[in-house]
């Protein structure tokens, strides 16, 4: 997540944060450990092969990459849980946040590719989801929602919007494996992702965007339908 100040403010806030550093972004810089960090976050311990199988990838790679992730600090072993033939791994930190706008600057090859990651992971999650609804009950699959709207905003205001997003979504319960226990009868997982993606206008831009002379500017496109 990317932010214009240093203090990590989003939904459920937990004291155990990772704020990346250099170190940290570059360890992340790839879709898999992204992935794994985020299973091991949701789910709680596993092993390389019971999440190679979940990614779809074989164990030595899932392995390779829980290895870097634990020299970045990200991951540890389980020793409760592993023995000499099967190690386990578990999360270190509940979330991560990335604040820091001078980080991006210097690191502009690792900003990009763990910001590509995590968007990846996003795609894939919501293909998944696609795949899934068709099968869903009756009662979940009305639930389902995928929207796009197109908004005139200054930054300040584009600030203030994503500052109302945290506090609407921090009424509701988080997912871990810590809260799991004590959700309601019929509470599932429901992944909410938010994207605030600015559109800046550049010189030399599209004509067709400029605003004409004697009124507003056109909308660039309409939102899609509500599922």
């Amino acid at each position: 997540m990317t932010d214009s100040d240093s203090t990590p403010h989003g939904p459920k806030h937990e004291s155990n944060t990772v704020v990346l550093d250099a170190k940290g972004l570059r360890a992340l810089a790839h879709p898999v450990r992204v992935q794994l960090v985020g299973l091991l976050r949701k789910h709680g311990p596993s092993t390389a092969t019971r999440l190679a199988e979940r990614l779809g990838v074989n164990s030595g790679t899932a392995s390779y990459h829980l290895r870097q992730l634990g020299d970045a600090g990200f991951v540890e072993e389980d020793t409760e849980r592993g023995n000499a033939r099967e190690r386990w791994w578990r999360a270190v930190h509940q979330s991560t946040w990335f604040s820091d706008p001078e980080l991006a600057r210097r690191e502009p090859e690792a900003a990009l590719a763990y910001l590509q990651s995590v968007a990846a992971a996003y795609t894939l999650r919501t293909q998944r989801a696609l795949g899934e609804l068709q099968t869903l009950p009756d009662e979940w699959r009305g639930t389902f929602d995928i929207s796009d709207w197109p908004l005139l905003l200054t930054p300040e205001e584009t600030v203030s919007l994503r500052k109302e997003l945290y506090a609407l979504v921090a009424r509701y319960r988080s997912d871990s494996p810590e809260t799991s226990a004590g959700a309601p009868e019929g509470a599932e997982r429901v992944s909410l992702i938010t994207q605030i993606l600015p559109e800046v206008a550049t010189p030399g831009g599209d004509p067709a965007d400029a605003a004409p002379a004697n009124g507003p500017a056109p909308a660039k496109r309409r939102g899609m339908e509500t599922w």
